[in-house]
C-alpha cells in the first residue's frame, strides 16, 4: 500500500472559541462545529474549507493542557498542522525508522473519531505536526 498524505487542518490556539471565531466568520466561514477532546483537554471548533481542509480552533479546558501551556508561552496563534494519512501506524513506523522524534508512540483518539499522533517540532524544522486517520479507515 502506498502511503498518502493530505492537508487535514491547521490548528490555532485561542483563549476561547468565542474570542477566536469572529475573524473566521468575518471571512464567511461557518458554521463552526465544536467537539470536546478529553485526551487533549481541549474544546475544538472546526471551520470547513472548500477543499475539504479545515481550520481548527483549540480552547484549553484545563490549566495543565498542552494548549494552555502553549498559550501561556506564546499567546494565540498557529499551534500545529495536521496531515491526514491512510495508514497512521505505517507512517509512524517509517518515520521512527528514519530517526524522526515522535511525541506519541501509539496513536490516540482525537477529534472526529480519528486516531492521531504528533511529531516533535525538533524533527520538522520547528512545526508541531499531527498525523490523523479516521478510525477503521484503510
Amino acid at each position: 500500500m502506498k502511503l498518502t498524505f493530505e492537508l487535514d487542518h491547521i490548528g490555532v490556539a485561542v483563549e476561547s472559541l468565542e474570542k477566536g471565531k469572529p475573524f473566521w466568520e468575518t471571512l464567511g466561514l461557518g458554521p463552526m462545529t465544536t467537539e470536546r477532546v478529553d485526551s487533549e483537554k481541549v474544546l475544538t471548533g472546526f471551520f470547513e474549507l472548500g477543499n475539504d481542509a479545515r481550520i481548527e480552533l483549540l480552547e484549553p479546558t484545563h490549566p495543565d493542557s498542552p494548549i494552555a501551556k502553549y498559550l501561556s508561552k506564546r499567546g494565540p496563534g498557529i499551534h500545529h498542522i495536521c496531515l491526514k494519512v491512510n495508514d497512521i501506524r505505517a507512517v509512524m513506523k517509517a518515520l521512527k525508522a528514519q530517526g524522526v522524534q515522535l511525541i506519541n508512540e501509539e496513536p490516540k483518539l482525537g477529534a472526529h473519531d480519528c486516531e492521531v499522533a504528533f511529531i516533535h517540532p525538533k524533527s520538522t524544522g520547528g512545526i508541531l505536526l499531527e498525523l490523523s486517520q479516521p478510525r477503521g479507515a484503510k
